[in-house]
Parts: C-alpha cells; structure tokens; sequence
C-alpha cells in the first residue's frame, strides 16, 4: 500500500498528461490554469486509496479520480466568478476570472465537466458515469441551497455541496475494483463522514457555518466526533485501510 502523498504524484502526472479535445483552442490554456497543483488532490487520492484498499489496482482508477478532479476544478472555476462567490484568488495567486476574464472562465468551467464525462465514460461499465453525473448533480443542488439561502438544515446542505464528490471518490474507487455493490455500505458511510468531516474542519479554518451555528467549541468537537465515527467504519472493514486512516487524520489535523 502506498501513502496518500505517493498517491499525489500519479495523479498529478495523469492531469499533466491528459489530451484535451482539440476543438477546445485556446481554452485548454484556461482549463490547465484550473487543473495546475496547488491544492492536495484529496478527492482524486481518497479514490486511488479506496480502490487499492478495497483490492483493485490504483492505476486503473487513475482516469476515475482525474474524472473526480475535474469535476472538482469546474466547480473551483464557477464559485469563483463575479455572480457566485466572487473570489479574486485561489490556491495563491488570481482566480481563474481574473487571468482569463469571466466569459472564458464559465467556458472553461463548462469544459471541464465535459472532459471528466468523457474521463468517466472510458471505462466499460456505465456505472462509473452514473457515478459522477449524480454526484455532479448533487453538489450542483447543495450549491443552489447555499446561495439562496436555504441552509436550515446544514448538514444535509453539505452533504450534497461537498460531501457528494467525496462519495463518488468513494463510489468511483470501489467500481473500479470490482467491489460487489452489496458489500459497498461500510465503505460509502465512510465516505459520507470524510465529506462532512471536510466541511467541518474547512468551516472551523475560516469561522463560519457550523462554527456560526454551533459555537467554535461546539463545532471542534464535532470535527474529533466525525472523525473518530469515520475511523469506526474503517474498523469494520476486512482491509487495509491504514492510508485511509492517514487521510482521515490528515484532514482532521489541516491546518489550510
């Protein structure tokens, strides 16, 4: 078994490598700009490290978890713009926007998702494409409940804004192992929890939701709570699952 940081470079290498449709031009100069490391690929290795664990081999899940980063990237690209969040920067250095202006940048963003389609969509089993398309959709639905202001209910609000690309990393991984869909529970609560434990900690970093509606306290304790329920579900599983073990530890310790 592989660490989760030996499980970055490959992935960062399939993306480096990865053929854009040429129709695209220019565009894919945007796309690049969107893709370039500067974040953990978190999503892209929870699937590799699912897939090894689970029996399969991580380099057949190498176009899933890319497919996963896309659809991470387009969202990145999207929440940037003017009309959603209206962030100048990421990861560092000018906001997709910024750099390329708004038009290309929703072009940009459009590309992506289509490109982690045709990503999902390489592999023999629809299942995978199924996968993502619902994940996709379900983030999509928590987004539009964030910025209109239904958020009464936080947690299922981030169970579909973030918590639904951490299943399919999940989901994609196990599909691709072959893991029979009615062994695949434990696995996938286990994957619910890292995506709200994500969430948790991402909002304990910056102040706000849970540690606006519970108290910063409240919403610690709740980060060791869901972390601790997540490394329950890995005690369940007849697997080695020590590089999961190190993800949730590494998400629950972040510091950014």
């Amino acid at each position: 078994m592989r660490r989760a940081d030996e499980l970055r470079a490959p992935v960062d290498a399939f993306l480096r490598s990865l053929e854009l449709s040429a129709e695209l031009g220019e565009l894919r100069e945007a796309m690049r700009y969107a893709l370039e490391p500067g974040g953990k690929r978190v999503r892209p290795v929870l699937c590799l490290a699912v897939c090894e664990a689970a029996g399969g081999e991580a380099e057949h899940a190498l176009p899933a978890a890319a497919a996963v980063e896309l659809v991470h990237s387009f969202s990145l690209v999207h929440d940037d713009l003017p009309s959603m969040d209206d962030d100048d920067e990421r990861r560092g250095r000018p906001s997709a926007h910024v750099a390329f202006g708004e038009n290309v940048a929703l072009l940009a963003g459009d590309a992506l998702l289509a490109e982690a389609l045709r990503l999902a969509l390489s592999y023999d089993d629809p299942a995978l494409a199924r996968e993502l398309v619902e994940a996709t959709l379900s983030m999509i639905g928590g987004q539009h409940r964030d910025v209109t202001g239904d958020d009464a209910d936080l947690e299922s609000l981030h169970r579909l804004k973030t918590g639904a690309l951490f299943g399919a990393a999940v989901g994609l991984g196990l599909l691709v192992a072959g893991v029979p869909e009615d062994t695949q529970e434990p696995w996938r609560a286990f994957g619910d929890d890292v995506g709200l434990l994500f969430q948790v900690v991402d909002d304990v970093l910056d102040g706000d939701g849970y540690t606006e509606r519970l108290g910063p306290d409240a919403a610690r304790t709740l980060v060791s709570e869901v972390a601790a329920r997540a490394l329950e579900r890995l005690d369940g599983l007849a697997a080695d699952t020590s590089v999961l073990r190190d993800l949730v530890h590494e998400l629950t310790f972040r510091t950014g």
